[in-house]
């Protein structure tokens, strides 16, 4: 599989178009069971079809998801992370991830936000992250509410800088980590 192109380089806090979404999302709904024999980018054009069919076409780079609990249950498929970064999304913000999404997730470049104070958060709200001290990251939604995150590893945040693990481990290595 390709890599998937990084979410926008932010700034460590910028503006954010919500977009929100129930409990339970799971991976199938995130990256289609159909498109799997396809590369990323088909792939990425059936993201959230079955629930949010706009999603796709109408997604910004630098908008943020909002969910419920169990963000990306189902299976381990590291396309379902690749799709919001392929489509440009800097952030996913919810109460609780599944651990494979997780990993999935910071190994591709990005970022999820533990918030259990998620749910405040309106559909298409402009919302501000300040993500530069990751022992501390806030959400500000748009009447000012500050909303805490759990903190996130300095390593996890420069995975998500460097635009996945492998970036990283090829800026930390200097050269492309493909060659034999």
């Amino acid at each position: 599989m390709p890599e998937p192109t990084p979410s926008p380089a932010s700034p460590s806090v910028a503006r954010h178009r919500v977009w929100k979404l129930g409990t339970d999302i799971d991976t199938d709904v995130l990256a289609p069971g159909h498109a799997m024999k396809h590369g990323i980018d088909t792939i990425a054009r059936y993201c959230l079809e079955s629930i949010r069919p706009e999603f796709a076409n109408q997604a910004r780079a630098g908008d943020v998801i909002v969910a419920g609990p169990n963000f990306g249950i189902g299976s381990s498929r590291e396309q379902a992370a690749a799709v919001l970064v392929r489509l440009g999304v800097a952030a996913v913000i919810a109460p609780s991830f599944s651990g494979l999404y997780f990993r999935n997730a910071f190994n591709v470049g990005l970022l999820l936000l533990t918030c259990p104070e998620a749910a405040l958060l309106e559909e298409a709200e402009e919302i501000t992250l300040a993500t530069s001290n990751a022992s501390r990251p806030i959400v500000t939604s748009s009447a000012g509410k500050h909303l805490a995150c759990e903190p996130i590893s300095e390593f996890l945040m420069d995975m998500v800088r460097n635009g996945g693990l492998m970036n990283q481990l090829r800026r930390q290595f200097g050269r492309d980590t493909h060659a034999s």
